[in-house]
């Protein structure tokens, strides 16, 4: 394995949320910011990177919707976490109104719920 492949992979296994230990922290001591499609829930923790969390309940639809949604919302993600203040816990969480969209339209609304959170980052 290369060195540039071995980091960037040890670099996304730190990027995801996986401890229930962090999920009920998140959700009880941090802030909440809804969106038409999108729910995010956020908490500063004090490392060098995010670590986010993509969610989809059972209220979205089958595991057919529910996976789409997912892989939306990281798509979407993916075009503006560049941007983001870092040092946050961020959950992410798909709303039932989500199914059938584009993922320009999941894309704009996650992104007015990050500005509405202040996590993005203010150009200079």
């Amino acid at each position: 394995m290369t060195v540039a492949f071995a980091e960037r992979k040890s670099m996304l296994k730190n990027a995801v949320l996986r401890r229930k230990s962090d999920f009920t922290l998140i959700y009880n001591k941090g802030k909440s910011v809804g969106e038409r499609y999108v729910v995010i829930f956020l908490k500063s923790n004090d490392l060098p990177h995010n670590r986010t969390a993509f969610l989809a309940s059972r209220k979205v639809g089958k595991s057919v919707e529910r996976n789409r949604a997912r892989r939306l919302m990281k798509e979407s993600y993916r075009f503006f976490k560049f941007k983001q203040k870092k040092g946050y816990d961020i959950i992410f969480i798909a709303r039932k109104t989500i199914c059938g969209l584009k993922c320009a339209e999941v894309k704009k609304s996650m992104e007015a719920a990050v500005k509405k959170a202040g996590l993005l980052e203010k150009k200079l």
